[in-house]
C-alpha cells in the first residue's frame, strides 16, 4: 500500500489532518472558553463540546488508527484488547460529534422558530444536560464493538490484531445492530439536520418579509433593524457549521447505501485500485475533514473570534520579542 499513489497519498493526508485539526481545535478550545466572542453561554457549550469531540475524533480516529496504522502497523496498538479499544473509541467519538452537531442543529432551531419554547430549553443547563447524554447515549451505544472481535494470531500468550469473530456474521441479532448503528450515524443525523434548516430556512423567510414590513412603517426604509443583524450572525455560524456536515457527510452516506441498498461489497483488501476501495476511502477522508473545518468557519463568520485569534497568536510572539530584546 505505501508503495502506491494511493497509500502514499494516505500517508500525506492523515498526518496533515492531524498537524492543522489538532491545534486548530485547541485554539477554539480556549478561545471559547474565556467566552470572550459575544455568544450566548448555550451556544459556547455546544461550540466547545463540539470542539472536543471532533479534537478525540483526530486523536483515536486518525492519530491512533490511520496514522498508526501506515507508519507503525506492528505496535501495542496492535494487541487485540488494544485493538478492541481503539475500535470502540473511534465509533464511540464519532458519534459523539456526529449528534452533538445535531443537539447543536436542534438548539438553534428553537432559538429562532420556537420563541415560546426558546426560555426554557435554550438554557445553560438544558445544553450541559443534553450534551452528557449524547456522550452517554454514544459511548453506551458503540461498547459493544469491543466484544465483536478476536486476535488473529497468538505470538507468545499475547494475542495480536483483531478481526471480526465468525459468529457475528451468523448471528440473527447482528444485521438487526448492523442496521440501527448504519441509522443512527450518520442516515438519521443527515436527514436530521436537513430538515431542522429546511424549517430553520422556511421560518426565517417568513418571519424576515414580515418584520421588514413593519420596521419600514414604524422606523423608514433605510433604518437597519439590530435585531435581524443580532440574529443573522448566529443564522450564518449555524447554517455554515450544518452545511459542511452534510456536504463532507454525502460521500459516506452515498458509499454506505450503495453497500446496503445495491449490495455491493466494501473494500476487501487486496486490490487498492478497485472503485469500491476509491469511494469508500474518499468518504473516510471527507468524514474525517469534517471534524477540523470548524474552527476555519468561527474564524470566518465571527469577528471577534477572529480577534481573539489575533490576540492568542501575538501574545507569544511579544513574549518572544521581549526576551529577545532582554537577551541582546
Amino acid at each position: 500500500m505505501h508503495g502506491s499513489p494511493k497509500g502514499l497519498l494516505f500517508a500525506i493526508y492523515y498526518p496533515i489532518l492531524a498537524a492543522v485539526g489538532v491545534p486548530a481545535n485547541l485554539a477554539v478550545i480556549v478561545i471559547l472558553y474565556r467566552g470572550r466572542c459575544g455568544l450566548s453561554r448555550c451556544i459556547t457549550y455546544y461550540l466547545v463540546s463540539m470542539a472536543v469531540t471532533d479534537l478525540l475524533v483526530l486523536i483515536t480516529a486518525v492519530i491512533l488508527n490511520r496514522i498508526a496504522g501506515i507508519y507503525f502497523p506492528v505496535s501495542i496498538l496492535s494487541i487485540t484488547p488494544v485493538c478492541s479499544l481503539r475500535s470502540v473509541l473511534n465509533y464511540a467519538t464519532i458519534s459523539c460529534s456526529v449528534w452533538l452537531t445535531v443537539a447543536f442543529s436542534f438548539d438553534r432551531f428553537m432559538a429562532i422558530c420556537c420563541q415560546k419554547l426558546k426560555m426554557k430549553y435554550c438554557t445553560e443547563k438544558t445544553a450541559a444536560r443534553v450534551i452528557a447524554t449524547v456522550c452517554a447515549l454514544s459511548c453506551f451505544k458503540n461498547v459493544f464493538w469491543y466484544f465483536i472481535y478476536e486476535p488473529n494470531y497468538i505470538i507468545n500468550n499475547i494475542p495480536w490484531f483483531c478481526s471480526i469473530i465468525l459468529i457475528y456474521y451468523t448471528s440473527s441479532a447482528r444485521a438487526a445492530y448492523d442496521w440501527i448503528f448504519i441509522i443512527l450515524t450518520p442516515c438519521l443525523p443527515f436527514i436530521l439536520i436537513l430538515l431542522l434548516n429546511a424549517l430553520t430556512v422556511r421560518h426565517i423567510l417568513l418571519a424576515s418579509r414580515a418584520r421588514r414590513r413593519l420596521w419600514a412603517q414604524s422606523k423608514g426604509e433605510n433604518q437597519s433593524d439590530p435585531e435581524m443583524e443580532k440574529q443573522r450572525k448566529s443564522i450564518v455560524l449555524l447554517f455554515a457549521i450544518s452545511g459542511s456536515f452534510i456536504l463532507l457527510y454525502l460521500l459516506l452516506l452515498i458509499t454506505i447505501l450503495c453497500v446496503r441498498i445495491e449490495g455491493v461489497s466494501y473494500f476487501s483488501g487486496t486490490n487498492f485500485n478497485e472503485s469500491n476501495f476509491v469511494l469508500e476511502e474518499s468518504g473516510f477522508m471527507l468524514q474525517f475533514l469534517s471534524s477540523c473545518i470548524n474552527p476555519f468557519i468561527y474564524a470566518g463568520t465571527q469577528s471577534k473570534f477572529r480577534e481573539e485569534l489575533k490576540n492568542g497568536v501575538k501574545y507569544p510572539l511579544s513574549l518572544f520579542a521581549k526576551l529577545f530584546k532582554w537577551l541582546k
